[in-house]
């Protein structure tokens, strides 16, 4: 292909990504990285192609800047990607939990407090389990926790070498209801209140009759190491949610899709804290709570630093001693 033909085919993409180069140079914007990167390496391909066909050193030299201005901005930008990623799980995100702590307490008094609430009247009232789980799952829970099964938190067909395919399945499970929790939210938020309300019924029951039948030293030995993370996460979800009903509701003098989406920015940045949750407590989940050779008394132990643990992250990390919150 003569020269001429080559520069007329792609001087339109040259002059693109020269004029995305300035704007990366000037600013410290990383929205555009992923498609910066993808004409990056299109520009490299383009100088090898001339390089290959000897085309004039002119053309050769003028690529080659551009190629050694996009290596540096592809990777200063890189790794500051990097260091925004520990500064959010550090400082942004527990922040972010505080100034928002009227939506998480009202989802936490929700979910929680249905939670509690239903696990003591089911303690109290057994029948009550009935009318909310089939007697069929109600059998299912009690053969997963009983103390003469041998086995904590699975199914007695369930092998210990199994516990990593149990970790995605806890990841795609918890994600998917914490992701219901927060998108019903759009729904004025009457979804995110319907949804904190029936986990923490659903918990509750599963607890209070488990406990009623004597399975409670199995259950709570199992839960309470993940549930820091997991219960913490579905509560935060739900905070997430109620923040999109409450644009949606009482948008001041903003248009609604205006206060939406200002709201909608707020709620996915915690929606990102809230997958970490789910993670960290899938991974707890499958390879510490399901381990019946620990004793309960370490099991509780655990459990109790990690409720501790993620207290105190979403109380003070991130503070700073000179700016108030």
């Amino acid at each position: 292909m003569k020269q001429s033909l080559f520069e007329s085919r792609h001087k339109a993409e040259w002059e693109r990504f020269a004029l995305m180069l300035e704007r990366l140079e000037r600013s410290k914007d990383t929205s555009r990285l992923a498609s910066f990167a993808k004409d990056y390496r299109r520009l490299c391909q383009h100088l090898a192609l001339a390089q290959e066909r000897g085309y004039s050193s002119f053309l050769i030299d003028s690529l080659q800047q551009q190629v050694l201005r996009g290596h540096q901005q592809l990777y200063r930008h890189r790794s500051r990607l990097g260091a925004n990623v520990v500064a959010f799980i550090l400082a942004d995100f527990p922040r972010l939990v505080r100034q928002q702590w009227r939506f998480v307490l009202a989802a936490s008094l929700l979910f929680f407090g249905s939670l509690v609430g239903f696990a003591l009247l089911v303690f109290l009232f057994p029948d009550l389990v009935y009318n909310l789980i089939p007697a069929e799952q109600v059998s299912q829970m009690q053969a997963m926790y009983d103390p003469e099964g041998g086995h904590l938190g699975r199914s007695a067909d369930r092998a210990a070498s199994e516990d990593w395919v149990m970790f995605g399945f806890y990841i795609m499970h918890n994600i998917g209801i914490a992701f219901q929790t927060f998108a019903s939210g759009l729904l004025f938020g009457l979804g995110s209140v319907f949804f904190l309300l029936y986990n923490g019924l659903m918990i509750g029951a599963v607890a209070g009759h488990l406990t009623q039948i004597g399975y409670g030293q199995t259950f709570w030995s199992f839960v309470i190491g993940h549930g820091a993370f997991e219960l913490s996460a579905i509560a935060l979800a739900g905070a997430a949610g109620l923040q999109l009903g409450w644009a949606l509701i009482a948008p001041g003098r903003l248009p609604r899709a205006e206060a939406l989406r200002l709201a909608a920015r707020q709620s996915i940045v915690l929606i990102c804290g809230v997958m970490l949750f789910l993670l960290i407590a899938a991974f707890v989940e499958a390879y510490w709570s399901s381990m019946s050779e620990p004793a309960p008394l370490a099991k509780y132990l655990v459990g109790a630093l990690l409720w501790i643990l993620v207290a105190t992250y979403l109380l003070f990390a991130g503070r700073s001693r000179h700016a108030p919150e």
